[in-house]
């Protein structure tokens, strides 16, 4: 009976068994890959070096091919004498038989016959399914149970009796046979039934139709079918089989056991690991579009699906590829190529389609014709529009100015497109600006030939600018001076000319004097004469040797750049006029930086080269102090920093007020001499300040007597007399007088006011 159980357990179970033959390598080399009928895959293994050892007993099996009751062979579980019947890798499941609990009673509840087991499955890789199994009690009145290893109860249920002719439908519902489900984790199983013998008070529905058997069973739930009492009242012995979760136990996920790349089972590339759902552990997978064992290193194979039409069914073109396929109609047909008769030929140009296509092709011409109309309109209104612009910025005049002009085309100055500066700047962009002023942006360019350049973006230009503007830009072209930036050319295709200037790299005096992170700090008198004096030579160039002269009309720190060996270089003429041969000065709109204007051309409009020294003043005063022009932290009187040092001289301080390191290195001459100029310079009556040569040459002398030992501080005044050319006891008697209201407020925003 036992081994005709066996045999349709067998045939019940094809599908375990086929998927477990399938694979084209199961076992390690060398190694028995089957046990009669039933596929051995590794991790199991039989014999010795054939299965996973890693400390959990379970994946060693062993084949009885010739012992009793060997037909077919016997394949058990080494060490534990458990009888499997399948084993599956893509299911992490075996198959194991257990025998039926079996007690026989008399009619008076008195027993007859026992024979009971239970299967513990100890620290093997096996854990009882709770999904796959049941606990099944068997005849009536019964009360079946299981208990484990610790005698605890685990699961159980109670079958009653009832006459047949009150039997009632559904299969092992409660009434001759009941079922309960397992928890999951469960490693042993022990079996144990009650019965209930006749008492003289008990109710007869109780138990009547009593079996003379019972039976209590851990058993897959697929299995069992329970639908007439012929099964309800056997009394033989009979195996049933019990699905095993089986897995990896040896860590308690994949997490940990891909830190020890030595012991994990995921042997294959084409594998996936993933963590068992019943206890602790892992089991491992071949990934999408590969077959075979992912335990073993190169287990995992491609799925040729084009062999396989009953799973991946391909009525067209199939071509196998590496973890997937491809089925494709053939040529000159359409359609799904994975439906029966999904191929169809293709659709011929019918007429309707070709009046639909033709339409169409007219409609798509007519719209790109339309849009390529608007574009070339587009164009010429663009070309147009910049030819404007170019002749009302006398881009004509220049043009003609410059082929006149002897040595104009040799002068390096170039009348640019836009684009050209589009393509120099990046499009104007924000990461390429230098620096924003009153009068525009300034940014960085790259010409095509490689050459570094500062373009002027100005913001706006006066009507009477314009007409000057060609002549204006072929005089400032023809500046060749070493301490003023080179004018490169312009661009006059646009409302506003732009101008391009040669690149200076090391930023601005203003910065230089107040300091800037990782800039040079180094002020030292002597560098800041020298600076002094390159700024009023080029200042004084423009004033007495351009033709005709230049009035820069915006002198500051911030429009004197410097570069990399901080020699001084003028720059931004926004504000600057050519001053006609025979006006010494000229009507304007004030413009400027109000903190460094000449206070008479605020009051008249009138711009002269004696305005340029005044801001100039002003500049050297910065220079030498260190302090900005404005100051909101002190009192009214004394936010001007001109204020401040007239106040000072007045005081008879104004040495303190400058810089620490000029004030420890700068003789009491020089002193005296600097607080000449500077009063000569910033003076509120034009006619009382020097001239720009006066000051840049007063400026040179200076810089000459300070180089000398005599120039130091605490050396003999008499020895340096010769260097600055002038008697200085003579300049100590030039006596300054000044009226309270010759204070000059200088408060960004402020009514300027002062007295003559």
């Amino acid at each position: 009976m036992a081994t005709t159980t066996i045999l349709l357990l067998l045939i019940v179970l094809p599908p375990l068994v086929a998927a477990a033959a399938a694979a084209q390598r199961v076992a390690l080399p060398g190694c028995r890959d089957r046990c009669g009928n039933i596929t051995v895959p590794y991790p199991f293994g039989i014999g010795a070096g054939c299965f996973r050892d890693d400390g959990q007993q379970g994946f060693q099996l062993e084949c009885d091919d010739d012992g009793p009751g060997s037909s077919p062979p016997r394949l058990a579980v080494f060490g534990y004498n458990h009888r499997l019947g399948a084993l599956s890798l893509a299911a992490g499941e075996a198959r194991a038989y257990l025998n039926a609990t079996r007690e026989c009673y008399n009619s008076t509840g008195g027993l007859l016959d026992r024979k009971g087991t239970f299967m513990s499955l100890g620290t093997s890789p096996y854990l009882f399914s709770s999904t796959k199994n049941r606990l099944v009690a068997l005849g009536c009145p019964n009360l079946g149970f299981f208990v484990d290893a610790a005698g605890y109860y685990v699961s159980g249920c109670m079958s009653v009796c009832r006459p047949s002719r009150y039997a009632l439908p559904g299969p092992c519902t409660g009434v001759g046979c009941c079922q309960s489900a397992i928890p999951p984790g469960i490693s042993f199983f022990e079996p144990h039934q009650r019965n209930f013998p006749p008492q003289q008070d008990d109710n007869s529905a109780f138990i009547s139709n009593a079996t003379s058997c019972h039976y209590v069973f851990l058993v897959e739930a697929e299995w069992f079918s329970y639908s007439d009492r012929v099964f309800l009242n056997r009394t033989d012995d009979f195996d049933v089989p019990v699905v095993l979760d089986w897995a990896v136990r040896n860590v308690d996920n994949c997490s940990a056991a891909r830190r020890n790349a030595t012991d994990f089972a995921c042997r294959s590339a084409r594998s996936e690991c993933f963590d068992a759902v019943n206890g602790p552990g892992y089991r491992c997978n071949c990934s999408s579009g590969y077959d075979g064992n992912p335990y073993l290193d190169g287990g995992a194979e491609d799925i040729d699906e084009c062999k396989l039409k009953d799973e991946y069914p391909c009525y067209g073109i199939c071509t196998n590829t590496q973890g997937s396929y491809t089925c494709q109609c053939p040529s000159g047909t359409s359609g799904d190529a994975t439906a029966k008769n999904g191929c169809r030929p293709k659709d011929k140009f019918t007429l309707a389609l070709k009046v639909v296509t033709g339409v169409s092709v007219g409609v798509f011409l007519s719209v790109f014709m339309c849009f390529w109309l608007y574009l070339g309109l587009q164009k010429r209104k663009l070309i147009k529009a910049k030819q404007s612009f170019f002749e009302h910025n006398e881009g004509v005049i220049l043009q003609q100015q410059m082929r006149g002009t002897a040595g104009g085309g040799g002068s390096g100055f170039k009348i640019f497109s836009e684009e050209e500066l589009k393509k120099a700047t990046n499009n104007f962009a924000a990461d390429q600006i230098l620096g924003r002023g009153g009068h525009g942006i300034v940014y960085r360019g790259v010409l095509e030939d490689k050459t570094i350049v500062a373009i002027k973006k100005s913001k706006m230009m006066e009507a009477t600018e314009t007409k000057e503007f060609a002549r204006e830009m072929l005089i400032l072209s023809q500046i060749n001076h070493r301490n003023v930036v080179k004018l490169h050319g312009c661009c006059l295709e646009v409302e506003v000319p732009m101008l391009v200037y040669e690149y200076v790299s090391n930023g601005t005096l203003y910065h230089y004097i107040h300091g800037r992170e990782g800039h040079d700090t180094n002020k030292a008198l002597d560098t800041r004469l020298r600076i002094a004096a390159e700024s009023a030579e080029a200042l004084s160039y423009m004033h007495s040797s351009a033709s005709p002269p230049i009035l820069h009309g915006d002198v500051k720190t911030a429009n004197i750049l410097l570069d990399g060996s901080l020699t001084a270089k003028v720059s931004d003429f926004g504000a600057s006029k050519l001053a006609p041969s025979d006006e010494v000065e000229i009507a304007t709109l004030v413009q400027g930086t109000c903190r460094y204007l000449d206070p008479e051309y605020l009051m008249t409009c009138q711009l002269t080269d004696k305005s340029d020294v005044y801001s100039f003043g002003v500049v050297l005063l910065e220079l030498l102090t260190g302090k900005k022009v404005l100051c909101f932290d002190g009192p009214e009187e004394d936010r001007s920093l001109v204020s401040r040092f007239t106040t000072a001289v007045k005081a008879g301080q104004h040495g303190e007020l400058l810089d620490g390191r000029v004030r420890v290195e700068m003789g009491p001459e020089t002193l005296e001499e600097v607080r000449h100029l500077v009063m000569w310079c910033v003076s509120m009556i034009r006619e009382e300040r020097s001239s720009m040569k006066e000051v840049a040459e007063k400026l040179e002398a200076l810089r000459r007597y300070q180089r000398n030992p005599w120039g130091q501080a605490g050396a003999d005044p008499e020895e340096g007399q010769s260097l600055l050319g002038r008697d200085i006891e003579q300049q100590r008697d030039v006596n300054y007088i000044f009226k309270p209201q010759d204070g000059l407020n200088l408060e960004e925003g402020s009514t300027y006011t002062f007295s003559l």
